[in-house]
């Protein structure tokens, strides 16, 4: 809930504290933000993102999947990572976060933990809004400025999301730490090779690195890979909930996996890696309206 987080957000606008009057987001400049009906509050300001966000039908897609426990074994990494790098007072952010499931696994595996679930898409926020009582839900662009507080979260989570290096680092306390859950080139080889497929890009982890090795610190890293046999409406929701819905047609889609035997064995290959904040640097801070170019 909005109120259990309310300290951790900064205005879009002016940057200075926020307080939660009703259902109306006020910052001590008198900017202020109607929370919706559905509980999330939009922070979102300036030009529209050029970003595309996923669709209610995606976010759906993944809600399903997720909730029928093949992703466990990530889901289960990443609270791991964030148990070991735990700080008293756990706040946490995750960018992109989708469905908000991975930030109710993080929070149940950290008693007394708050989270926010950022993302650019509606549905996604409304879905994140009721994820966990511990958590707030906030529609912003991670390209841009975050509407959170310099120096007040001790984790930033980024699971098969964008990443804002420099936002990231300015919105951790020192030696805070940001939590990457990234796809290799294994993952979903069986499905990404059908025709329309979006496959992972083979210098992925080469450009996370690069982006982040200035500002953080790789301090763990654990691989998870394991192979798990879906059947036909899981698979439609695998294919329905990435970038390759946003490429193919629903019913594209679904002439492409009738081919397929039912069930369907796919591989799962993500790398769940830690980055430590580096305190002896200080990355420029953009202006709230710019955009910052990034994948």
């Amino acid at each position: 809930m909005l109120d259990t987080v309310i300290d951790l957000l900064a205005c879009p606008h002016c940057h200075s504290a926020m307080d939660l009057d009703d259902s109306t987001v006020l910052c001590e400049l008198g900017h202020s933000f109607d929370v919706a009906r559905q509980g999330y509050v939009s922070l979102l300001t300036g030009t529209a993102t050029p970003f595309t966000g996923d669709t209610a039908d995606m976010i759906a897609a993944r809600a399903d999947f997720l909730g029928a426990g093949y992703y466990d074994a990530v889901r289960d990494a990443v609270a791991s990572a964030c148990s070991s790098a735990s700080e008293e007072d756990p706040r946490i952010l995750e960018v992109g976060a989708g469905t908000g499931q991975y930030l109710q696994t993080v929070l149940d595996a950290l008693p007394g933990a708050r989270g926010i679930g950022l993302d650019v898409s509606k549905p996604a926020v409304r879905r994140i809004a009721r994820a966990h009582p511990r958590a707030g839900s906030v529609l912003a662009d991670v390209w841009r400025q975050l509407p959170v507080r310099s120096g007040s979260l001790t984790h930033v989570l980024s699971v098969f999301a964008p990443r804002n290096a420099a936002e990231s680092h300015r919105v951790l306390v020192p030696g805070g730490a940001l939590v990457v859950a990234s796809p290799t080139t294994e993952h979903l080889r069986e499905l990404v090779a059908l025709p329309g497929m979006v496959s992972v890009d083979d210098r992925k982890t080469e450009r996370l690195s690069a982006a982040l090795s200035g500002l953080f610190e790789r301090t763990a890293r654990t691989p998870v890979q394991f192979s798990v046999a879906l059947p036909r409406p899981a698979l439609a929701h695998l294919a329905g909930m990435g970038p390759s819905a946003h490429h193919l047609t629903s019913a594209e889609r679904t002439a492409l996996l009738a081919a397929l035997p039912d069930p369907f064995d796919v591989t799962v290959s993500v790398v769940v890696s830690t980055w430590t904040r580096r305190d002896d640097v200080t990355p420029p801070v953009p202006d709230a309206h710019s955009t910052v170019s990034g994948g």
